[in-house]
């Protein structure tokens, strides 16, 4: 039986390969996103059914909503952006803290739109919960796709290995050693 999944050499090598510093920064984020919501949802799910070891935090008797933390990464992010050095500005770390803060923000608009504490309520959770998800998964997908369709086109078109160093002519981006397939895909 063939291993369709990519290893991770090839995930990470195509990552590097096909996107730029400002591609892969909006892929770390996306996925960031989609993670954080995803993990949220299940985590408010289980602290509502009392289930797991997580429950709310307080302070003073006051709940404190995770749109607050979400503010305060956005606000980190925020000032890297404007003081920090292009180094910084581009460390998967920022544009992780982004989705991430991003998704602790949109997962209680409701709260923030009407200013009440509506997020359990029954009207639309569920559509929200559906329509927020599509969204960062088409995200995450679209900004990925240059990755994807490299491994995809390393599947259909596996490269020969060779011994030794192979010219520089025959090899692929990146790949000393290997000549890739008749098609130079």
């Amino acid at each position: 039986m063939t291993n369709l999944a990519p290893s991770p050499s090839a995930v990470r090598s195509a990552f590097h390969e096909e996107l730029g510093p400002g591609q892969r920064s909006a892929l770390l984020s996306w996925v960031a996103f989609t993670g954080a919501f995803a993990g949220l949802r299940a985590l408010t799910y289980s602290i509502r059914a009392g289930k797991g070891p997580f429950r709310n935090v307080s302070v003073g008797g006051e709940h404190l909503h995770h749109y607050m933390w979400g503010i305060a990464l956005l606000s980190g992010v925020g000032a890297i952006a404007v003081r920090g050095e292009e180094a910084h500005r581009r460390h998967p770390a920022v544009a992780v803290s982004y989705g991430a803060g991003l998704a602790l923000i949109v997962d209680e608009f409701a709260l923030l739109l009407d200013l009440q504490d509506v997020y359990w309520a029954r009207q639309g959770r569920i559509s929200i919960d559906v329509g927020v998800g599509g969204i960062a998964a088409a995200g995450s997908y679209f900004a990925a796709l240059p990755v994807l369709r490299r491994l995809r086109r390393e599947r259909q078109h596996p490269a020969i290995p060779v011994q030794g160093p192979a010219p520089e002519a025959e090899t692929g981006a990146g790949s000393p050693g290997v000549i890739r397939g008749a098609s130079g895909a």
